[in-house]
Parts: structure tokens; C-alpha cells; sequence
């Protein structure tokens, strides 16, 4: 039991050396950063200088709201799709099921880049470049394979006689899909919801390739626009702002840590 604490304590130690190095180093001044070693720390108001310097320099606002928007729109969307998609494949007993699932769930098997020319093509043809409609759409399309994976093997779990049951009753299909199924999986569309929304608030591909204007961009994108030859900024800057978009995420583990734990194990991944 202690060698397991402190195997479990080096590990934590380990994972925590980047996190001090980046608060370390975001928190120096421009002209006191490279002069000195990476692990001396700067100071509190240097910290929060360049917090501010980020913040407004490379209009993160604009790109938090944005995020937002994509990282709840797209996941919820997706969720309700990819659960709809698992649930008539497991309790509709959809003919030729397995095939469907392999279809649905082939969207994610191929690399991004692989779509990203013809995707921007499209989108440019079609007008839905530099639209937060057309990042919504994106995001959405991208979590439902991932999404209609994970339902599928919950929908598994549960006994198709509570389906056969509720249509004795006499409920319809979509009244057994919303008010039996859906609540039923509560767990693992919170953990799918997690995973999805991390993975579009970190997001800088699609962003990069499919927007353009500051109102549009995903954070991640103006995060990197400001080491970029026309931001300009110095390094503690985009430090800390680093640190600012890494906040919101940290926050939605820490908040759903029990349901997320618990999604995951009821889903199978």
C-alpha cells in the first residue's frame, strides 16, 4: 500500500511539472523571460499583466463566446443524433443493424486532413466559410459517429422487454425514446457531451481552415494568432493565454468528475 502511495504521488508530481513550468513562465516579464531559468518563477503582477495583455491583445472574448457556442451547440446536437442512432439499431432492432453502425461510425475512422480541402471547398461554395452556422454543423457531424458508438453499446445494457412493455402500454416510439431511453442514459451522454466539447474547445484545425473573421474563430485559433508574425506577442504572453483557455475545461472535469466517471463505465468505452 505504500509503495503504491508513492508511486501514485511521483505520478501526480510528474503530471504537475508542465502546469508549473507554464505558470512560471506566463507569469515573467517580456524582458526578463529567456534571461533567466525556466523553472524560476516570475511574479504575481507579472502574471496577471500578461493575463490582461492576452486577454485584450488577442481578443479571446470574442473567440471564448464563439467556443462556447460551438462547444455546447455541436456536442448536444450530436448526442440526441448519435443516441437516436443507437437506439433504433439496439431497441428497433433495425434490420441489417451492424451495418448501419459501421457506416455511421466510419465518419471518424479517416484522418481530418484528409477532408479539410474539400470540406473548405464546399463550405466556400455553399457560404457557410467564417459562419458560426457552418462551425456548429462541423462540430456536430464530427461527435455523432463517436456519439452513436458509445449509445449503441449502453442501449445494449437494457432489456429489450422495457421497450416491448412501453409499447404494450401503448407508447409511441419517440415518447419510449424521450421519456424512457434518453433519461435512462443520462450518464453517458453527460460523458460523451465531455469528451466532445473538450475536444472542440481545443480545436485548431477546423478553425485554422474553415474561419477567418475574430467574431467566428474558435479561442484556440486566436490563441495561436498571437505568436504568429503579425500578433507579435512575447512568449509570457501567449503563456498566459494558454492558461486562460485551459481554465473552462479544467472547470467542467472538476465539475462533472462523478457523472463522468460514471458515464464512462455504464457506456463501455
Amino acid at each position: 500500500m505504500a509503495l503504491r502511495k508513492i508511486f501514485l504521488i511521483i505520478l501526480g508530481a510528474l503530471w504537475l511539472i508542465p502546469i508549473y513550468l507554464l505558470l512560471a513562465n506566463a507569469s515573467k516579464a517580456p524582458e526578463v523571460y529567456g534571461s533567466g531559468s525556466l523553472w524560476q518563477p516570475g511574479t504575481l503582477s507579472g502574471l496577471w499583466h500578461n493575463l490582461l495583455e492576452a486577454w485584450t491583445r488577442g481578443n479571446l472574448s470574442e473567440g471564448a463566446l464563439s467556443t462556447a457556442v460551438y462547444a455546447i451547440a455541436g456536442p448536444a446536437i450530436a448526442v440526441v443524433v448519435g443516441a437516436a442512432g443507437g437506439f433504433s439499431i439496439v431497441a428497433l432492432r433495425l434490420r441489417h443493424g451492424f451495418f448501419w453502425l459501421v457506416v455511421m461510425f466510419a465518419g471518424s475512422i479517416f484522418p481530418l486532413q484528409m477532408i479539410l480541402m474539400p470540406l473548405f471547398i464546399g463550405y466556400a461554395e455553399v457560404g457557410l466559410f467564417d459562419t458560426r452556422w457552418g462551425m456548429i454543423l462541423v462540430y456536430t457531424v464530427i461527435a455523432v459517429p463517436f456519439s452513436a458508438f458509445v449509445m449503441r453499446n449502453f442501449f445494449t445494457g437494457i432489456a429489450h422487454q422495457v421497450f416491448e412493455a412501453a409499447v404494450v402500454d401503448g407508447a409511441s416510439t419517440i415518447r419510449i425514446f424521450w421519456r424512457i431511453y434518453l433519461p435512462m442514459a443520462t450518464p453517458a451522454l453527460v460523458a460523451i457531451f465531455i469528451l466532445q466539447a473538450t475536444f472542440i474547445w481545443n480545436d485548431l484545425l477546423l478553425g485554422l481552415t474553415l474561419t477567418q473573421s475574430s467574431d467566428v474563430r474558435p479561442i484556440v485559433t486566436a490563441l495561436s494568432a498571437l505568436q504568429s508574425t503579425y500578433g507579435g506577442s512575447t512568449m509570457p504572453t501567449v503563456l498566459a493565454g494558454g492558461l486562460l483557455v485551459s481554465i473552462p475545461t479544467v472547470v467542467l472535469f472538476l465539475a462533472t468528475q462523478r457523472i463522468f466517471t460514471r458515464g464512462l463505465s455504464l457506456g463501455q468505452f
